[in-house]
């Protein structure tokens, strides 16, 4: 799912394109992705995009009149910039917005359909889409330490939790965590001031150099590869490849359809953390160090 990075490098892809630009058509090929009936989505035909913003994963597109597009992408859901009237693609094409410079598709990779729109008109409207979390790079260190230890949860958890941490996912948690040297199951109840302060930097270090390489990288372009799964991450999607900060096999822990990603070493002090799944199947088999678990591939 794009997290913040992406977010803002799809914003700062559709800014010079959009803003300023007046909707000519709108096409919509697959029904299931809007989720709202009043307004209609035909009154966005004629309005000029006035402005873009964000609210937590949301993409907001503001039309003349207060009229807003709330598109959340999901896991799978990817804008494309295309010449105009181009063709919504027969696989995987959701929706399209006609401008006389080019044309907005987005499509959502996959059989399962769970991006949306909304339509909405008013600010009042629009807020009931604000789940409330807190907004770290504006954010100062007393705000972030409420908002984490508000309940007790594992960081991980509560990293990823939108109501507690706007536009932090699965992915840039595991970096965040990594660059913190922390275990993603540690209880947020339990933590130091000096950790908290930790976590804070790291997390606010991590998504600033992040959205900044996107940006860098994409330049001028339309983004084209907004993925989870980034060249130069640490440890997210690098399961048993070297940590790069001290080579030792990154592992990951799978729950449910999500999956941490850790370095033992940095981490957890070379503790393995059991996988829910194996642990119930291995029980006092599991490997307690990555030296064991290394031994028994091994052997």
């Amino acid at each position: 799912m794009p997290e913040l990075p992406d977010i803002l490098l799809y914003l700062h892809a559709l800014k010079p394109r959009l803003v300023g630009r007046r909707v000519t058509g709108v096409r919509l090929a697959n029904p299931f992705l809007l989720r709202s009936v009043a307004p209609p989505l035909s009154s966005i035909e004629g309005r000029k995009i006035v402005g873009l913003r964000r609210l937590g994963k949301r993409i907001i597109l503001e039309a003349e009149g207060e009229l807003f597009l709330v598109f959340h992408l999901m896991i799978a859901g990817r804008f494309r910039w295309k010449l105009p009237m181009t063709s919504i693609p027969g696989k995987g094409g959701l929706f399209a917005l006609d401008f006389d410079e080019g044309t907005l598709i987005l499509t959502e990779a996959g059989s399962k359909r769970q991006a949306s729109l909304h339509v909405v008109r008013g600010v009042g409207a629009l807020a009931q889409h604000d789940r409330g979390g807190l907004e770290v790079m504006e954010a100062d260190l007393p705000a972030f330490a409420e908002a984490l230890q508000r309940e007790n949860h594992t960081l991980k958890r509560a990293l990823t939790d939108p109501h507690l941490f706007s536009g932090i996912g699965n992915a840039y948690s595991d970096e965040i965590l990594h660059a913190a040297r922390m275990s993603p199951f540690k209880q947020t109840g339990g933590m130091t001031d000096e950790e908290v302060r930790r976590l804070y930097e790291a997390t606010r270090l991590t998504l600033s150099q992040w959205t900044a390489r996107l940006q860098r990288e994409t330049g001028d372009a339309f983004p084209e590869k907004v993925t989870a799964f980034r060249e130069g991450m640490a440890v997210h999607g690098r399961y048993r490849q070297p940590c790069p900060d001290c080579g030792a096999p990154v592992q990951r822990i799978v729950y449910a359809a999500n999956e941490a990603n850790y370095c033992p070493n940095c981490q957890t002090g070379g503790r393995l953390l059991a996988d829910r799944s194996l642990s119930r199947l291995l029980k006092d088999d599991w490997p307690r160090t990555l030296d064991e678990l290394e031994r028994r591939r091994t052997s």
